[in-house]
């Protein structure tokens, strides 16, 4: 079973947030908190030090991927 109240979030993000149906299931449960202004996800956040550990271990060439 699932740990989310979909009835109750589609409300809050099509009535609430103003979303189309299509807009609502296109985001993640993170972005839908983040429309709905629960500032709770901050422990998720990541700071300063951590994204200059992710830029060292993953530098940006400046190249686009070939598609």
């Amino acid at each position: 079973m699932s740990g989310f109240d979909w009835p109750a979030l589609m409300q809050a993000g099509v009535c609430g947030v103003g979303l189309r149906p299509e807009e609502f299931w296109r985001l993640t449960p993170a972005e839908l908190r983040m429309l709905l202004g629960d500032a709770a996800g901050d422990e998720n956040r990541v700071g300063r030090a951590r994204l200059d550990e992710l830029l060292a271990a993953f530098p940006d060439t400046g190249a686009l991927p070939k598609v």
